[in-house]
């Protein structure tokens, strides 16, 4: 279990206005997303969330991963945490494997460090 103390979730914007997870979100059917944005609520709302939705990967500098699984069929939502009190999700993609593709890892860590040098964190 993770203590998530009521986090607000946000979702990362490129320097051009696109937000890979709306993107990401509009890519899935309705039952898949739904249940994805299931799971963000779980998040926001409960004071300890299972590792089973939310954890921090190992050895990735700050990334987390958010899961959802939907029968067969694994999503992951890719981002950081931001003052403690936000998560910010740059990335996400259907889980093929047991490991989190390194290029995902890579795409994660360069939106949060393009997003905490842009200084916007707030907007």
């Amino acid at each position: 279990m993770l203590t998530s103390n009521h986090k607000e979730i946000k979702f990362y914007k490129s320097p051009s206005g696109k937000s890979p997870i709306d993107e990401f979100l509009d890519s899935l059917s309705a039952k898949e997303a739904q249940k994805v944005v299931w799971v963000l609520s779980l998040i926001e709302e409960m004071e300890t969330i299972s590792t089973k939705f939310y954890k921090r990967l190992s050895n990735c500098d700050g990334i987390i991963e958010v899961r959802a699984q939907i029968g067969k069929n694994n999503f992951r939502l890719l981002g950081f945490e931001d003052k403690g009190t936000f998560v910010i999700l740059t990335n996400g993609f259907k889980k093929k494997d047991q490991k989190v593709p390194k290029s995902e890892i890579s795409l994660a860590q360069k939106r949060r460090d393009e997003y905490l040098s842009r200084g916007d964190q707030h907007e």
